[in-house]
């Protein structure tokens, strides 16, 4: 009976140990890969709106580009019957 009880003693807490090693790496990788999918949406909506301030900058009023599209369309526009 002594035995069971010391093998019991021995066994259970290195058992417990791995069990709780195991759940702790579980969400450790289940919490580290849901910030990875915030990183990686944080860094499209960063980039989606860097582009979008970069492409209005670059045709807003006043600039080369945006007097070129308005001809364009004046062009067009007069030579529509």
């Amino acid at each position: 009976m002594n035995t069971v009880r010391l093998l019991a003693w021995l066994v259970l807490p290195i058992a417990a140990l791995f069990v709780v090693g195991a759940l702790a790496i579980w969400v450790f990788h289940l919490v580290l890969g849901i910030v990875w999918y915030l990183v990686v949406g944080a860094l499209v909506v960063g980039g989606g709106y860097y582009l979008y301030t970069r492409v209005r900058r670059a045709v807003g009023p006043g600039t080369r580009t945006a007097r070129r599209i308005e001809a364009a369309r004046d062009t067009y526009r007069a030579r529509q019957p």
